[in-house]
Order: structure tokens, then sequence, then C-alpha cells
């Protein structure tokens, strides 16, 4: 048992203190929170632009909405991520994070837009008539009744979608970011370790996706406070 534990521990100071190679993990874990939080900010935005374009009655409109979900969910992320870096941002100067966070906003947002259709069309009918009724346009009653009612129904697909995102971003090293699966593949690579390097990823990334699940689940029942059960 003894011996046992001396290997344990010497193999995990070897792949986490020797040289200080924690410190690859903690900036692997500022480049997956970094990348995560503007992607789903773009999807977000993009989802909500292209669930319009799918709910709207201009067939010109509903096939570009079509057209970009057919194409997106069609095609795997990682070749999205290595089509927009090395061909469509290929001479353009930006910094490497927020080009792997366009790409996978690119990607979120036409999962989004479903999310979004379908919290808008789970809110009744009446509701949109009862906005008409009352002389407002059909902008205004969008944006000001049934909206604000579908984020609820919308929120807990919208987490989960956020969380998904957070596992994709391990990708990203394909690029040459160095994000939190990245930096154990360099530790692995350094100490011809694989078990210590690969547990440490888990488990990191499942104290982000736990403290992420506990915040939402949070926000989630503030949101629900107004409701009579």
């Amino acid at each position: 048992m003894a011996l046992w534990w001396a290997n344990v521990t010497g193999t995990f100071e070897r792949c986490f203190i020797y040289q200080d190679r924690y410190k690859l993990l903690l900036s692997g874990i500022g480049v997956t929170i970094k990348v995560s939080l503007l992607a789903i900010t773009i999807g977000i935005v993009i989802g909500f632009l292209i669930a319009l374009c799918n709910l709207s009655k201009n067939k010109g409109l509903n096939v570009i909405g079509k057209v970009y979900t057919d194409v997106i969910r069609g095609t795997p992320s990682v070749t999205q991520l290595m089509i927009i870096y090395f061909v469509i941002f290929a001479t353009i100067n930006w910094s490497k994070w927020i080009i792997a966070a366009i790409a996978f906003g690119i990607n979120s947002g036409a999962y989004v837009s479903e999310i979004i259709r379908a919290g808008i069309l789970s809110i009744d009918r009446g509701q949109t008539e009862a906005g008409r009724s009352l002389g407002l346009s059909a902008r205004q009653t969008m944006m000001s009744i049934v909206v604000p009612q579908a984020v609820k129904n919308i929120f807990p697909a919208l987490g989960n979608e956020f969380i998904t995102l957070i596992k994709e971003t391990a990708i990203v090293g394909y690029v040459g970011l160095m994000d939190i699966q990245k930096a154990g593949d360099f530790i692995k690579s350094a100490t011809y370790e694989a078990f210590m390097p690969l547990m440490g990823t888990a488990v990191i990334y499942f104290v982000l996706i736990k403290l992420l699940t506990l915040a939402l689940g949070r926000y989630e029942k503030h949101l629900r406070k107004s409701e009579i059960r």
C-alpha cells in the first residue's frame, strides 16, 4: 500500500508540480471559459435571428434559416472550426481564441435557433392575439409578450447547450489553442504518463460543469418564482 501511494504521489508531482505544469491547466481553464462564454453569446444572437427567420412567413427568410440550420447541423464542428480558422479567417490577424469562439458560436447558433423556435411555439397563440388586439405590432407583440414568456421554457435547454459547448471546445487544440484538453495532452507527451493527465482534465471538466449546473439550476428557480404551483 505504501509503495502504491508513493508511486501515485510521485506521478502526481511529475505531472503537475514539476516545472509548474499545473499552470498549463490553469491557463487552459481560462481559455476554455473565454471561448465558451463568447461562443454562447454569439450563438444566442445568431440563434434568435435564425429562429425568427424560420418562424417568418417570408419564404426568403425561411430558406435562409433552413439552409443555415441544415448545413451547420449536418457537418462536424471540428470541420467547421478548421474551415473558419484556416480558410475564412486565414488572413485576418485576430486572436486564436476569438476566431475559435466565432466558429463555436456559429455552430451553436443552429442548435439554439431550434431551442428558441420551440420555446416560442410553446406559447399559446392567444397571447399573440391578445397583444395584437391591444394595438401592438407583430414585432412589439413578439418582443414584449411572447419572448419573455418563452425564456422560462427555453432556459433549461439553453443551459444544456452551454454545458455541451464547454465540452465541445476540447477540440480547439486543432488550431493551436492551449485549452484544458490540450494542456493535458502536453503533460502526457512530456511525462509519458497517460492516466494522471487524463484524469486531471476529466476532473477539471467535471468540476466546471457541476458548478455551472448548480448556478443554472438556481437561476432557473429564480425565473420560476412567479409561477403558481
